[in-house]
């Protein structure tokens, strides 16, 4: 018989695991903690396997019947819905390592072993402020030059030049590393030469 939201809701602790079975391989696992996990049974190459579909109730009733039907249209088209699972998180952990974010708090802790408390905190808020929000998810291959200009624009228009400057040879010392670790092939700071109007003398840093 198929679950309903009742059922699922007051579902309550035994001894030992238990399965509440829904339909087409879809059941409700209940932990002695009382912990509730959404799991799909299924075949694939003649082998059984399974595949998780978060907790209740972060996932419903309905959510969790949802993925299982998304699951088994990629059954029907030959695809291990699991195994797009791993995929596509090894893609995000992929992804998330080779943003332009960890890659500049990575050169920072490799290159400011000399530098003193307070540049390191500066460099380190002039990225958090100026450029982390803008680009820092991106993958850092895939920033472009006028991406990059946006950013420095932004702190032009306030009329912290020297800072503009300042953050763009930063930016481009970052580019270098990730091109030189073989995460980016170029730098693309370098062509925004001449695109920030030089600092007045005695301006004042912002």
């Amino acid at each position: 018989m198929a679950l309903t939201d009742i059922k699922v809701k007051n579902a309550k602790p035994k001894e030992k695991p238990y399965k509440l079975a829904d339909a087409e391989g879809l059941f409700l696992l209940v932990t002695p903690k009382g912990a509730k996990y959404w799991r799909l049974k299924y075949r694939f190459n003649s082998k059984e396997r399974v595949l998780a579909f978060g907790v209740y109730d972060r996932v419903t009733l309905a959510d969790a019947r949802s993925k299982r039907n998304e699951a088994r249209d990629l059954l029907i088209k030959g695809i291990d819905p699991g195994a797009l699972k791993q995929q596509k998180k090894q893609s995000g952990k992929i992804t998330a390592e080779n943003s332009f974010e960890a890659i500049a708090r990575e050169w920072l802790a490799k290159f400011s072993t000399n530098w003193s408390a307070k540049h390191i905190a500066r460099t380190l808020r002039q990225f958090e402020k100026e450029i982390f929000p803008w680009l820092g998810q991106q993958i850092i291959s895939e920033v472009t030059p006028p991406q990059l200009l946006s950013a420095l624009r932004r702190i032009e228009n306030r009329g912290a030049i020297e800072t503009a400057h300042r953050t763009h040879q930063t930016c481009g010392q970052v580019f270098r590393y990730a091109v030189a670790t073989g995460r980016a092939e170029r730098d693309p700071s370098a062509d925004l030469r001449g695109a920030i109007p030089p600092a007045r003398k005695n301006t004042m840093l912002h």
